[in-house]
């Protein structure tokens, strides 16, 4: 009998791909044997993974997009779990996606199989109750904030803080010049960076909203240089739309080249979201800015699922480390998302030198948070928590795996 465990990863869409294939790293670096198998992208396949399904079948976004895909997509579940009860790895890894792995992860723990979440749903922002239920998928789940696990142990959940993938990727200190140097930006001229949005329909929502806002601050400092990375050509088109016709010099549009922009900027003005962790990783002052759809808004509003009164990242990890109530950061959500109050915090934002140091400062320290003090990746964390499932006996059924 082959005693090379047997370890299944199921990624649904591109962030997930590159979780995946660095745990997969740390995995293979412990067991050089094992046979990772389930669904993955080019990056996991690349360090020879078997997928068994295309990953972009998964890449579903919008309540509107997954209800006309449904029932391809639970075809493909059910199909998924059959293939791993009948191979039964050691454990299996549901990489983000909770909508399409918890209920993969819930029928393979009801068969006796060994799963892991890897990436918190965020209990901490709304709907905290989901954490019982995520216990009755996953045997543990793996949190990038520190914050995550005591919310599952008041509910009697195993979930391990193993660090952020994205506390690795910037360093401590950041290199302004060399960033600047590698976007063409001048050394002594103030520069802003705008980030509205990676998505076409945040673009939409706010893309006009933060390029007006932009131009009221180039307005009142004529030697500002502006820099507008785009996620995408869809991205790029639309903001290229956008900034037709902006006052003195344009603004530089990119494609991609996100943290580059970050680094270079003085401060960055931007939507709500994972760019406001990069920035913070930065080490930038930042602006925030967001609006969802307003009957999204009114109804979660309506069913008070909404559990935190503050929406950037590094406002809510500023409370959670213990760095107090105040708002790091100026954040503008829905209605108060406006040009106007975006121009205003970001005219304040470039002309309060000594804020500004604060801000970094005590970016530095949640920098640090984000670490947990750990040594090494977080994907070796991540590997460390995963191993204490391989090659340990399965759980008996428990039922409702079919």
């Amino acid at each position: 009998m082959n005693d090379a465990p047997v370890i299944a990863l199921v990624a649904g869409e591109d962030s997930g791909d590159q979780l995946g294939a660095d745990l997969l790293d740390a995995l293979r670096a412990r067991y050089p044997g094992a046979r990772f198998v389930g669904i993955g992208g080019r990056r996991m396949m690349a360090r020879g993974f078997e997928s068994w399904f295309d990953i972009r079948e998964l890449s579903v976004m919008g309540f509107a997009e997954v209800v006309k895909h449904l029932p391809r997509l639970l075809k493909l579940r059910k199909a998924l779990v059959q293939r791993l009860l009948d191979l039964r790895p050691d454990v299996t890894i549901g990489i983000d996606a909770p909508d399409f792995n918890l209920g993969v992860e819930r029928k393979l723990k009801a068969a006796g199989l060994r799963t892991v979440h890897y990436v918190s749903p965020s209990v901490w922002a709304w709907r905290e109750k989901r954490a019982e239920k995520i216990g009755q998928s996953a045997d543990r789940v793996l949190c990038l904030f520190p914050m995550e696990p005591p919310i599952y142990a008041n509910h009697g959940v195993d979930a391990r803080f193993v660090g952020h993938p994205l506390a690795d990727t910037f360093p401590m200190v950041s290199d302004r010049a060399g960033a600047r140097d590698a976007l063409g930006l001048p050394h002594d001229a103030p520069v802003l960076a705008v980030l509205p949005g990676s998505r076409p329909s945040e673009i939409e929502r706010v893309g006009a909203i933060f390029i007006d806002a932009a131009r009221r601050v180039a307005e009142a400092m004529p030697n500002l240089r502006i820099v507008v990375p785009a996620a995408n050509e869809r991205v790029h088109a639309r903001l290229a739309e956008l900034l037709t016709g902006f006052p003195g010099t344009p603004p530089l549009l990119t494609d991609g080249h996100s943290h580059e922009a970050m680094l270079a900027a003085d401060t960055v003005l931007l939507a709500s979201g994972t760019a406001t962790l990069e920035a913070m990783l930065a080490k930038r002052p930042m602006v925030v800015g967001y609006r969802v759809s307003p009957t999204s808004y009114r109804i979660a509003k309506a069913l008070r699922m909404l559990k935190t009164d503050v929406y950037a990242l590094p406002n809510i990890l500023g409370r959670a480390c213990g760095l107090g109530r105040k708002l790091l950061v100026p954040e503008y959500m829905q209605d108060d998302c406006t040009a106007e109050n975006l121009a205003a915090a970001t005219l304040d934002m470039l002309g309060d030198s000594e804020r500004r140091g604060a801000i970094v400062a005590a970016f530095e320290f949640l920098h640090q948070a984000l670490r947990g003090g750990l040594e090494g990746r977080a994907a070796d964390h991540a590997a460390d928590a995963v191993a204490d499932f391989v090659k340990t006996p399965a759980l008996p059924a428990t039922g409702g795996a079919h």
